[in-house]
């Protein structure tokens, strides 16, 4: 196994470590996602379970060899993966320097040389 440097470490961290960003507690998800998903899964459960009662009730007949149920969408929730790490420091950096501050015009050009470096080295590479 080889060493790694300290900068390869903190270069990978940026690649692969990912955080939440979508702006509620990330310990939440444990229990948001799991809701959303019943929630979604109860609506189609509901839909299916009422289509042959709309069909009998607009004056059709119920022959399963003819009868598609159109299921409803996929719905609007969905799951996303979190931010990786790099992008997560980009946006703050990049949304302190729009902010400004009493400091931003000697910081301006130090964030821009730490959001260049953070670019390019998560860029990925090739070969």
């Amino acid at each position: 196994m080889t060493r790694r440097t300290p900068q390869e470490k903190k270069r990978l961290s940026h690649l692969k470590d990912r955080r939440n960003a979508y702006g509620e507690n990330d310990k939440s998800s444990r229990e948001n996602i799991p809701r959303s998903r019943r929630a979604r899964h109860h609506e189609l459960r509901r839909a299916e379970h009422l289509a042959p009662r709309k069909l009998t009730a607009s004056g059709g007949t119920l022959d399963d060899s003819e009868v598609r149920f159109r299921r409803p969408g996929t719905g609007s929730w969905r799951k996303w993966a979190d931010l990786r790490l790099g992008e997560l420091v980009v946006r703050r950096l990049e949304r302190r320097a729009e902010r400004g501050g009493a400091d931003a015009p000697r910081n301006a050009a130090r964030n821009a040389a730490r959001i260049e470096r953070i670019r390019r080295t998560t860029r990925p590479r090739r070969g």
